[in-house]
């Protein structure tokens, strides 16, 4: 499986790059304590520096704001997944726990402020590119209704889209029955490459710690 960035998208934004993590014979279940304890507690201290700022002064979230504005996809209207979540927090409509996959997921988006996907890698087919999405392409989301993908930074296979820093799609969401995993950081664009091999595999360390199984790390610019 190869996993490329379109040549429109990289003239659109030179320093564009995302982080890829494929995870191979991993155990996905309900959330052991420590992973429960952590996400919580990363929101509650969230919400006191949401008191005190504000949320698109965070560096990551007025980042992706800006790729949003710059494709044409009005950030006011269609924010972000980590933007979302902050939204959340402030109201203190804390995260709830979904998996042990779902729950890391979003307490590293929620630290790195930036959107973070993970996709069931058995639902994939051939290459995989990133792109803005066309006019016309839609998918099922996991916020349970049809969405628009025009002008919005979209992952594809052969099959055509499942993810986005959005929402994903449900055709490649990871349950308990996942075993192996694809997971897509949407990394801020001013990031060098060396600390996002850094956070990368910091992310990887704490999914493999929970999950078993075996990961590999990659930073496509």
């Amino acid at each position: 499986m190869e996993i490329n960035i379109s040549k429109d998208l990289k003239a659109l934004f030179p320093q564009f790059k995302i982080g890829i993590i494929t995870y191979n014979h991993i155990t996905i279940s309900g959330s052991p304590q420590m992973v429960k304890g952590r996400l919580q507690l990363f929101q509650e201290s969230l919400f006191f520096d949401l008191e005190e700022k504000k949320i698109t002064e965070f560096a990551g979230i007025k980042e992706w704001r800006s790729i949003f504005k710059q494709t044409g996809k009005d950030p006011n209207k269609y924010r972000h997944s980590a933007e979302a979540m902050y939204r959340r927090i402030k109201k203190q409509n804390y995260l709830q726990s979904i998996n042990s996959a779902a729950d890391i997921n979003n307490f590293f988006s929620l630290k790195y402020e930036v959107p973070i996907g993970i996709y069931d890698l058995d639902c994939l087919n051939g290459n995989i590119e990133v792109r803005v999405g066309h006019d016309g392409e839609v998918y099922e989301g996991l916020n349970g209704r049809e969405n628009s993908l025009k002008d919005l930074i979209i992952i594809c296979d052969s099959l055509g889209p499942f993810g986005s820093p959005f929402v994903d799609s449900t055709r490649t969401n990871v349950n308990e029955q996942t075993t192996n995993a694809l997971q897509v950081v949407f990394l801020r664009h001013s990031i060098e490459v060396d600390e996002a091999q850094a956070l990368l595999h910091s992310l990887k360390d704490m999914f493999i710690q929970v999950h078993g199984g075996s990961g590999q790390v990659e930073v496509i610019v």
